[in-house]
């Protein structure tokens, strides 16, 4: 496909009978953000293991890559940061040991996985959000880091905690890290959004059957001989507060188009909505309050993480979505995640492709939600009880991602678009931008016997090749969609006979 754009750009063109008509209007198109994560913290999903040649990480990122986009989704989120390292060059943190094995050891030859993996999602359309931890220094508090890591370099930040080493996020100088980290990435890679998953303060462990504490009794006491005026549970809450909200300030500072969001636990608390029972109060136990991210428009989307089934009804996807739809004040995107991962599971967890597939149906039907994200690409990729040829069904139209008029409200000028003929006569369609908008993608509808059908093109992409059915169109609809989603006028070609 490469070679024949190419040459179809390189041979001059003769221009066939055409004439654009204002008075076509092509369907509005289909939106829904279809997401999938690409866990690398233990190599989950990518890459299958350390060490691998860069040849080898290239190609197996590259077929998660082919897989998304075949299936006609629009999203990855790739984890760069699991642990305070990098999946990527940078001049704060250390690379990766899921990398190469070796924390702070780079990869043979050198390349950059992000910037790699931005290149080439938006090569076949995709959206690319960069996925970050915000505290955790170490999944294994025994394994080891870097002389360039944190724990070593400031280690009077550093909490051990169950298996984990963590930042401590009552202390300024743990937020400003991730700050950092975060303002280099939107600066230095073409990243369409920043993540962020639901650890924040740690999840509760055991020792004995006992509660461990998690150990920034010091630092509060500090808090508090300063004057603070909040109890502990309360500071901690507003410790990721301040996190959240000076993320969001700083992305949109560096770029305005770059989105940011947050997958939290599920449930917001226990009882709410009043039949959920969760054993986890994610307020008050990693002290996250979303609820309150989300209506202080500290964020673009939430994906929270509904992975119950559907039935029982008391504490069910479809209630407990509904929940989130209805405390979204701001109107922001709720885009839920699945469990894939529960597709192998054995037992009363046990969730079938099916009931994935009823899930997303659920999101389609009910009003407020426009996506979704897959957890994880690993299961996808092996195409677990069928769901990669389930999803195959269920994405059987291209979607654009929802659009975020509150970042930017103004569309794209109308393209310039002509239909002409190749040397092999083979009619294709050409089109360029107006203005000067960066652009995401192109919508391209073509009218075949009556109905319409549509291609989202790469940004990159100025013909479309008729081809197929669309060889037998007699209009063709060609809109421009910048970086937030803002749809343009159509350009409108029309065949005449």
């Amino acid at each position: 496909m490469k070679h024949r754009v190419a040459l179809l750009l390189a041979l001059p063109t003769v221009l066939s009978a055409q004439a654009v008509d204002d008075s076509i209007r092509a369907p509005a198109p289909l939106r829904e953000f279809r997401g999938v994560w690409v866990a690398t913290v233990n190599n989950m999903d990518w890459p299958s293991r350390p060490g691998l040649s860069t040849e080898k990480q290239q190609a197996e990122l590259i077929a998660i890559l082919d897989r998304a986009a075949s299936l006609r989704m629009n999203a990855i989120v790739f984890q760069v940061r699991p642990e305070f390292d990098a999946m990527y060059q940078s001049g704060y943190e250390p690379w990766s040991r899921y990398l190469t094995g070796r924390q702070g050891r780079a990869p043979t030859p050198l390349w950059d996985p992000l910037a790699f993996a931005v290149e080439e999602a938006h090569h076949r359309g995709l959206e690319l959000h960069a996925w970050i931890n915000p505290y955790r220094a170490a999944f294994w508090r025994d394994s080891t880091v870097a002389v360039n890591h944190v724990a070593n370099q400031f280690p009077n930040l550093i909490r051990p905690y169950g298996q984990y080493l963590w930042l401590d996020p009552g202390l300024p100088e743990s937020r400003e890290f991730t700050l950092r980290a975060v303002v280099d990435i939107v600066r230095r890679y073409d990243v369409d959004g920043i993540h962020m998953d639901d650890y924040f303060y740690p999840y509760p462990e055991e020792r004995r059957g006992q509660r461990i504490e998690f150990p920034d009794a010091a630092t509060y006491d500090t808090y508090r001989r300063a004057g603070g005026p909040l109890d502990r549970s309360d500071w901690r809450r507003n410790n990721n507060d301040e996190m959240v909200r000076e993320l969001y300030a700083a992305v949109k500072a560096e770029k305005p188009w770059v989105k940011f969001g947050i997958s939290p636990f599920g449930v917001w608390r226990p009882g709410f909505p009043a039949t959920t029972t969760a054993g986890l109060d994610q307020h008050e136990e990693l002290f996250a309050d979303v609820r309150k991210w989300l209506n202080e428009g500290w964020l673009d989307y939430v994906a929270p993480q509904l992975y119950w089934p559907v039935q029982p009804a008391d504490q069910s996807f479809p209630v407990l979505l509904k929940w989130w739809i209805d405390e979204n004040l701001k109107g922001r995107e709720i885009w839920p995640g699945l469990a894939l991962y529960k597709i192998p599971v054995v037992g009363v967890k046990h969730m079938s492709a099916a009931e994935i597939v009823q899930e997303i149906e659920l999101t389609r039907a009910q009003a407020g939600a426009r996506g979704h994200v897959l957890f994880n690409a690993n299961v996808l990729m092996k195409n677990m009880d069928r769901i990669g040829d389930r999803l195959a069904q269920t994405y059987s139209e291209p979607a654009l991602i929802p659009a975020m008029p509150w970042l930017d409200s103004i569309a794209p000028g109308k393209p310039e678009a002509s239909m002409a003929l190749d040397s092999l006569e083979t009619k294709v369609v050409r089109f360029q931008p107006s203005d000067s908008k960066i652009l995401a993608a192109w919508l391209v509808q073509a009218r075949v016997d009556g109905a319409w059908r549509s291609a989202v093109l790469p940004a990159s992409e100025r013909v479309f090749i008729l081809s197929g059915p669309d060889a037998r169109a007699d209009a063709i609809s060609v809109s421009a969609v910048d970086r937030v989603g803002n749809l343009s006028p159509a350009a409108i070609v029309r065949r005449t006979p």
